[in-house]
């Protein structure tokens, strides 16, 4: 098929469709896989089969076919998924979004356990003013509520990674609008969010599970601890330090004040974004090292005025941006790029949230009593 689409002059013309309804198999797919080689031929670059099945099937279909179509919900952030949501969009008109509110209901019985998402769209590059968007639980017979939505509250016009947000509650739509009412970027605050440069298999003979002379402390998300990083940590599975060295140090950040959210969350957490504070007056070294699994907040690869520091842990961990972030993203992945495009307060409000707090254990209640207080007063 991949050859039939790439217009090989020998080929037979591929079919085409007025209609398709499609239920996609979920398997990521490496670069230098079979299948991703095959897709590239068509002109499609994804890095899972049910997004390279739903690229195939909208280019089998006829100006004004209709797909219907039920995936997960991953591809609507992410930089992985950026092609796909480009070629999508600009191919394909949506017209309806439902969302399940449970991540078990769909596919109970095949044990499946993903965030999906059932869409309509049509083959078109006329996008619609407005479109519909439905929730329910997944469970045969349960109540659908739906609104209608203008389209650019789904695909903001000038957002270049076109991440496709979902309101699907109230309480999506007020975040939505409190956070975008916002208008400083990190790059305005003078501030860089950076993945953890130490991919530990790549420096097994280099980590070591406690402390020692010639090591400086390596930090995993099995660290945080009510806002703040316990470290060493006694019982863990991961190490502790890591030597500094001529081979390490490239990886390391030299100590200061940094902000840290997990990359990764588990599907228990109650929150989808996890902000931690890194004192260095609670752990004493020249040198850190951040795991892969942790982003960092960082001024030129240095640490962040505390205040400042102290702000952003509160605007993070608030109510109003961890059910933001939720309209767009469909997964327990935190990435760079998401947080690069949300929108902040001002430096001197998040100053002045830092300046407020008085520990970062306080409840959630409490945070988000502070961070409202200060963004109504602005």
């Amino acid at each position: 098929m991949s050859q039939r689409l790439s217009g090989d002059l020998f080929g037979s013309a591929p079919p085409a469709f007025d209609a398709a309804i499609a239920n996609p198999p979920y398997r990521k797919i490496s670069s230098g896989s079979a299948e991703r080689h095959a897709l590239r031929a068509a002109g499609i670059e994804t890095s899972n089969l049910y997004t390279g099945f739903i690229a195939l099937v909208h280019r089998l279909l006829v100006p004004g076919g209709q797909l219907v179509a039920i995936t997960p919900r991953s591809f609507c952030n992410g930089p992985y998924f950026r092609p796909f949501r480009g070629d999508l969009l600009k191919q394909m008109a949506l017209r309806r979004l439902h969302v399940f509110e449970s991540r078990k209901a769909a596919f109970r019985d095949d044990a499946v356990l993903q965030e999906n998402i059932i869409f309509h769209a049509v083959k078109s590059r006329s996008h619609p003013r407005s479109l519909t968007v439905s929730s329910s639980s997944g469970e045969t017979g349960a109540a659908v509520t739906e609104t209608t939505v203008p389209f650019t509250d789904i695909v903001h016009p000038q957002d270049t990674e076109k991440f496709i947000h979902i309101p699907s509650s109230s309480d999506h739509t007020d975040a939505r609008e409190a956070v975008e009412s916002l208008c400083t970027s990190l790059a305005d605050l003078g501030i860089t969010v950076s993945t953890g440069r130490v991919v530990d298999f790549r420096h097994r003979e280099s980590l070591r599970m406690e402390p020692d002379q010639g090591t400086v402390p390596l930090l995993y998300p099995c660290h945080f601890n009510g806002g703040t990083i316990h470290w060493p940590k006694d019982g863990v599975r991961k190490p502790n330090a890591i030597l500094d060295n001529a081979e390490t140090r490239p990886w390391l950040v030299p100590s200061g004040t940094y902000l840290l959210t997990k990359r990764f969350t588990s599907k228990e957490e109650r929150r989808r974004l996890v902000a931690c504070l890194f004192d260095p007056g609670l752990v004493k070294a020249e040198w850190i090292g951040f795991e892969n699994h942790l982003n960092y907040f960082h001024t030129n690869g240095r640490g962040l005025d505390p205040d400042l520091a102290s702000g952003l842990f509160a605007f993070l961990n608030s109510t109003v941006v961890d059910q933001y972030f939720r309209s767009f993203s469909g997964h327990t992945q935190v990435n760079a790029t998401d947080l690069r495009t949300l929108s902040y307060p001002s430096r001197s409000i998040l100053q002045s949230m830092g300046r407020a707090m008085p520990s970062p254990g306080l409840q959630q209640k409490e945070i988000d009593q502070l961070v409202t207080t200060h963004l109504h007063a602005s």
